[in-house]
């Protein structure tokens, strides 16, 4: 080989890899805003004890903390996916991550438990900008082959973040940088954002729907409320002795989403742009995924919760040692997200329910540990054993849902899952806190409010099982 032709081949090759460098430069940046949206919903929980003495809170304002959050996020997700498709995908992303920095920002000072929900909220808010806004670009940036790459890191990262954010959480109380103690843990997100947004313009393509229209505001204000009306009564009604408001909201909620339901279907039959478009749902694995994405986030989050206040509360150990036991939760996860789809490709959509059970069948044996006052050993071996279930149930989730969604509907349809999930994590929340929050209140000790909390998990996971089965089998899921 001459000299001119081994340069030319390398200047080849060089090129090559600059631009395979480039054109994977846009991952790490919006996965960056993903682990720092889904670590805020988790990262609380560590922090929960010293928070709540600090600023002298109760259990209604601790609730508020996570499903505030949580709300505010669901409520937001669909109007800022439609967003993301009429204004731009890259834009919407930049401007969440803006106002997510500034919110964590307002969290970190908060002076008093009011405060900081109200701040809360406000970071919710935030996120329900970014995070829609992700799948899409994702899907934008990496079609083909590459596209199922960029989901594996994507599912990784909610599932790195949702685990990892109790051992951050800890590890930060225990060096309590500057004096920060729990604020710490929102604080962390400044500097991470603000590195993040530097590099958005220059990684990030932009994007968005062809088609030309209006938002849909009514629907956007519809299902928010039916949101609030659902969750309010939830938090509020056990340390209010369930009044009648809080029946009267209930059916409220249920009024409010049927007539949302009715209205975007009467915007899509005279042509306009529904925040929802009923073609969605016309699809059974999203319309019965979307189902599957509630409830197993349901008893994802909330365990996430009461578990901590047990390891802390209950057992006595420091927020840092309760992040380390938190720890083995995320071996087994890590483990079968890498697997998952070698069990789906052998058992279809049966591999999520072999998840689900499994998950129910280690939430048993912690049932029975914590009954037995069993040592912290046998407690990792059972959230080894959970997050083996979490990761077969987590990792294929998102692609089925997603399966065969239209290009023009991608914004609205991340908004709706990723709403599903955030709708899963507050209902959880706010229904876990009664079971658990409410032993308490009737005198039993933490131990025994944990383990009627496990019983509630685990029947939920079997029908997260059940609801499996709705969904496309192997050949459709495949």
């Amino acid at each position: 080989m001459s000299a001119r032709t081994e340069t030319l081949t390398t200047v080849r090759f060089e090129t090559r890899t600059v631009a395979a460098l480039s054109k994977w430069a846009a991952l790490p940046v919006v996965l960056i805003g993903v682990f720092m949206v889904v670590l805020d919903f988790f990262i609380v929980n560590v922090a929960m004890p010293t928070m709540q003495q600090d600023l002298g809170a109760g259990a209604s304002a601790i609730q508020w903390v996570v499903a505030g959050y949580g709300l505010a996020f669901a409520a937001g997700l669909i109007t800022g996916g439609r967003l993301g498709d009429q204004l731009g995908r890259r834009r919407m992303f930049t401007l969440g991550l803006a106002l997510f920095v500034v919110t964590s920002l307002a969290c970190g000072v908060a002076p008093t438990a009011t405060t900081l929900i109200i701040a809360r909220v406000a970071q919710g808010a935030a996120s329900a900008l970014l995070m829609p806004q992700v799948l899409a670009i994702l899907g934008v940036a990496y079609p083909g082959a590459d596209w199922m790459k960029a989901l594996t890191a994507y599912t990784m990262t909610l599932g790195i973040a949702a685990v990892g954010g109790q051992l951050i959480g800890g590890a930060l109380i225990a060096l309590d940088p500057a004096g920060l103690d729990w604020r710490a843990c929102f604080l962390v997100n400044v500097p991470v954002g603000l590195a993040a947004l530097a590099l958005v313009g220059r990684t990030v393509p932009e994007s968005r729907s062809g088609e030309k229209s209006r938002l849909d505001l009514l629907g956007a204000d519809l299902i928010t409320l039916g949101l609030v009306a659902i969750l309010l009564p939830l938090i509020e009604g056990r340390e209010h002795g369930w009044p009648l408001w809080t029946w009267a909201s209930f059916t409220a909620a249920g009024a409010l989403l049927v007539v949302f339901a009715l209205y975007q279907r009467r915007v899509a039959r005279r042509g306009g742009s529904p925040l929802v478009h009923p073609e969605l749902f016309a699809q059974r694995a999203f319309s019965a995924g979307l189902a599957t994405v509630v409830l197993f986030y349901a008893t994802v989050a909330s365990f996430f919760l009461v578990l901590a206040l047990e390891l802390q509360e209950g057992r006595g150990l420091s927020a840092l040692d309760s992040g380390l036991v938190f720890g083995f939760e995320g071996i087994g996860f890590f483990i079968t997200t890498l697997t998952a789809g070698r069990f789906v490709a052998r058992l279809g959509r049966q591999a999520l329910a072999l998840g689900a059970l499994v998950r129910a069948v280690a939430l048993v044996a912690l049932f029975a540990a914590i009954g037995a006052h069993a040592p912290i050993g046998v407690i990792a071996a059972c959230l080894v054993v959970d997050g083996a279930g979490m990761g077969l149930v987590m990792g294929p989730m998102i692609g089925i849902v997603l399966a065969g969604v239209a290009p023009r509907h991608a914004g609205a349809a991340s908004g709706v899952l990723a709403s599903a999930q955030q709708v899963g994590n507050a209902l959880g929340a706010a229904l876990i806190g009664v079971v658990f929050f409410g032993g308490l209140a009737a005198g039993h000790a933490i131990p025994t409010a944990f383990r009627a909390a496990l019983l509630c998990l685990a029947a939920g996971s079997v029908a997260v099982a059940a609801l499996i089965q709705a969904l496309p089998r192997a050949g459709r899921v495949a």
